[in-house]
């Protein structure tokens, strides 16, 4: 291949006289992997070419030699995240437990990264070879469960949009604070609620103490939880419409 101006910063590390001989070939991935870092330790905000390429030792030339925009390079994100839910589920397992086991591992790659929740709800479209394995597993597991594919598709469309919501709805998750800021910041809201007027707000006060919690044990709680909740719909929707089915088999064998 002959050394363009692109190419040549990208390969240039490994050739004598540079001054980079220790510094690693820049890969696709490479590229993704350190995105990965900065949209989770200062959110997709900071994620710029300028500060990729610099973080990654090279000039922004080499960036665009992977990914010609930025456009593409979140298109590179999300096929990462989307990767990283793992849908090879069980086959001797009935078909809430494989949803089950679907929706957990969406939670936790949303947990993992804080990226995640809005590189996935933006890219829901995107037809990457991860997400559309993904989605089809679990169209799949829908139709072993006697869905048609109209009801099918909107279960797994809820299904995504139930998993972003569980964690984005966690007091304290849309913010850069420390532990000992979100333990304060959650204080402070407790004490708020739970001196409303407990003949007006009885409810709300009693409550005060989970409707603030932010704590990892409490997030464990409110993601099965939520869960939980997703798949009984789910089995009480496949349950409607097998006895629908049956009545219809019953009316046509009279």
């Amino acid at each position: 291949m002959s050394c363009t101006a692109y190419s040549c910063q990208v390969i240039s590390s490994t050739q004598a006289g540079d001054g980079g001989l220790d510094r690693p070939r820049l890969s696709k991935e490479a590229v993704v992997d350190q995105a990965l870092v900065i949209a989770d330790a200062d959110g997709l905000e900071a994620l710029t070419i300028r500060r990729l390429a610099n973080e990654l030792g090279v000039t922004p030339m080499a960036f665009y030699w992977h990914f010609r925009n930025k456009e593409a390079l979140m298109a590179g994100l999300a096929e990462r995240l989307w990767g990283e839910i793992d849908a090879d589920i069980d086959p001797a397992a009935d078909w809430p437990a494989q949803l089950r086991s679907l929706m957990g591992s969406l939670v936790r790659v949303l947990r993992t990264h804080r990226c995640a929740s809005q590189v996935l709800a933006s890219s829901e479209k995107v037809n990457n070879d991860a997400a559309l394995r993904v989605t089809e597993t679990a169209l799949e597991v829908l139709h072993r469960a006697g869905f048609d594919p109209a009801q099918a598709s909107e279960i797994a469309r809820s299904g995504l949009w139930t998993g972003l919501m569980l964690v984005m709805s966690t007091p304290g998750f849309d913010t850069s604070a420390t532990e000992p800021e979100l333990a304060e910041m959650q204080r402070r809201d407790q004490v708020r609620l739970a001196m409303l007027p407990p003949n007006r707000y009885p409810r709300l006060v009693e409550a005060a103490g989970p409707m603030t919690n932010c704590g990892a044990e409490y997030q464990e709680f409110h993601d099965q939880f939520g869960i939980d909740l997703f798949i009984t719909g789910v089995e009480a929707k496949a349950a409607e419409a097998k006895a629908a089915q049956a009545m219809t088999d019953g009316s046509r064998s009279r």
